[in-house]
């Protein structure tokens, strides 16, 4: 009887088995052509989005303004990095510019800035058109419900590494500007300055 249920059991086990190779190995076999660090990227936005429950969250990168720092002399700070960085400022989006704490209408800050370096651009929308759908990388400045402001961006993770590995070049170039809008928020946040990875 034990060695009947046995042999049932290893059975199932085959057929599950069997069944998971069939549905899932052309899929196995297309993520292992994927960037290295593709699965660990996607795992930290899934784990985020478990977090929060708001896929928003999980694609972004945010940073806490210091309550001493001004918010234009934070928005002049990255226009400066910016401007250093051969990075143009192609936007400036005034949505609201009463703060929550102070405005009679309870309107809070909300500010877009927008950076962009057209030959970046160009290459990148060269190679996939559909990175012209994330451009100008955009800075999001917002006051929350207790005054606190905060710097977003798009987490840039995905884009560099989600997918098949970039050419050597195009990653690069597309590290250089992750690194540079992170450092502009960074530099911005704090009033300290931006340092350039090597």
């Amino acid at each position: 009887m034990l060695k009947n249920i046995l042999s049932a059991i290893g059975a199932v086990v085959l057929i599950a088995l069997v069944y998971v190779m069939v549905s899932f190995g052309g899929m196995i076999g297309k993520v292992s052509s994927l960037h290295p660090a593709a699965l660990g990227h996607y795992m930290d936005m899934f784990d985020k989005v478990l977090e929060t429950g708001n896929s928003a969250d999980a694609m972004v990168r945010k940073v806490r303004i210091n309550d001493d720092i001004s918010t234009e002399d934070a928005i002049d700070n990255m226009r400066s990095i910016a401007e250093e960085n051969n990075f143009l400022v192609v936007g400036d989006a005034k949505m609201a510019i009463n703060s929550s704490i102070t405005a009679p209408d309870g309107k809070r800050y909300i500010r877009i800035l927008s950076f962009c370096a057209p030959a970046i651009a160009e290459e990148f929308i060269g190679f996939s058109e559909a990175f012209g759908a994330f451009m100008p990388c955009r800075i999001l400045i917002v006051e929350d419900d207790e005054g606190n402001r905060w710097l977003h961006t798009m987490a840039m993770e995905l884009m560099l590494y989600g997918g098949h590995p970039l050419p050597d070049n195009m990653l690069k170039m597309a590290e250089r500007v992750r690194d540079l809008m992170y450092g502009m928020m960074d530099a911005a946040a704090t009033d300290g300055d931006y340092e350039p990875k090597e």
